[in-house]
């Protein structure tokens, strides 16, 4: 499960840089950097799974296809699911919408922490518990403020939980599932780049886009391969509480940028701070309690071998 936190927070800590990042992108509207984004993902994620040996996993995938030809309607379900997502989180900021579908970041933990205790029996410890009132706290005072819910909203809020979950069910959740989710939609990708717009105009005028791109492809590859390894390696509970890390990443990120947190949005983003402040105290009492373990078994093992000795 380590190796699953250690993930999740390299992902989160990647979305924050990326935030700042889209500043290099100008003047790329959001389907260009969308577009672009799937381009110049795909390849960095391709040279990731070879370094931690997983392009079998795309091979595996194309093995199932061959067989079980029906298994290309999940796949292309969960392209779907999963790019759109990621057009959603470029478009809302460029077109007013950031409000609702950062509302919906702020959701998508409970709704996992939910499907984790309903389809997979997970339970809360103590510390999770108090993690989900605070952070419940937030989320309500947030929708109570807005006092409405709009479709992007529950769109990231719904969308990604159910992605995740048939992941799992489908036996794709790992990097190849991922690999096959970008593939499938280059063919709007390359449209959006070629056919759509202009970007190749932009990016003759404004050179400093191909560097730009190179660099926003491998930001994305590293940051959404650690998010989906984490998916993968988390039980539902965690893997959805780890989740706050990247919202409180990014309101930090805002503040740096020079952005004000308003008087009423205080109530929103203390509690989510503590809740994610609970998890990183209970995980550091954890490891505090395994090496105390780790230390009484070898000085035990010792005792019994200087005995033996004896």
């Amino acid at each position: 499960m380590y190796k699953g936190v250690i993930l999740s927070i390299l992902a989160s800590i990647t979305f924050g840089v990326l935030y700042f990042y889209t500043q290099f992108l100008k003047p790329f509207d959001s389907e260009q950097t969308f577009a672009w984004r799937m381009l110049a993902t795909i390849p960095f994620l391709s040279l990731f799974m070879w370094w931690l040996g997983d392009l079998k996993y795309i091979n595996e995938i194309f093995k199932r296809i061959v067989h079980q030809p029906t298994i290309l309607i999940w796949l292309l379900v969960s392209s779907f699911l999963c790019t759109t997502q990621l057009w959603l989180f470029l478009w809302g900021p460029i077109n007013g919408r950031g409000l609702q579908v950062s509302l919906g970041y702020f959701l998508l933990p409970l709704v996992m922490v939910l499907m984790g205790c309903v389809f997979y029996k997970e339970k809360l410890s103590k510390w999770q518990v108090a993690a989900v009132v605070c952070a419940s706290v937030g989320v309500g005072h947030e929708l109570w403020r807005i006092g409405s819910m709009a479709w992007e909203t529950l769109y990231v809020a719904i969308a990604y939980p159910i992605y995740f979950f048939l992941r799992r069910a489908f036996k794709t959740d790992h990097l190849g599932g991922f690999w096959w989710d970008l593939f499938l939609v280059m063919p709007v990708a390359i449209y959006l780049t070629t056919m759509h717009n202009h970007s190749f105009v932009l990016i003759e005028q404004f050179p400093h886009l191909i560097w730009a791109i190179i660099g926003l492809g491998f930001l994305s590859a590293f940051g959404l391969g650690s998010y989906m390894l984490a998916s993968r390696y988390l039980p539902f509970i965690i893997f959805g509480l780890l989740s706050y890390l990247e919202p409180v990443l990014l309101a930090l990120a805002s503040i740096a940028l020079g952005e004000n947190v308003g008087a009423a949005e205080w109530l929103t983003y203390i509690p989510i701070w503590l809740a994610v402040l609970l998890l990183v105290i209970e995980g550091c009492l954890h490891i505090a309690k395994q090496k105390h373990k780790q230390k009484t078994l070898l000085r035990n093992l010792e005792q019994y071998s200087n005995r033996l000795k004896k």
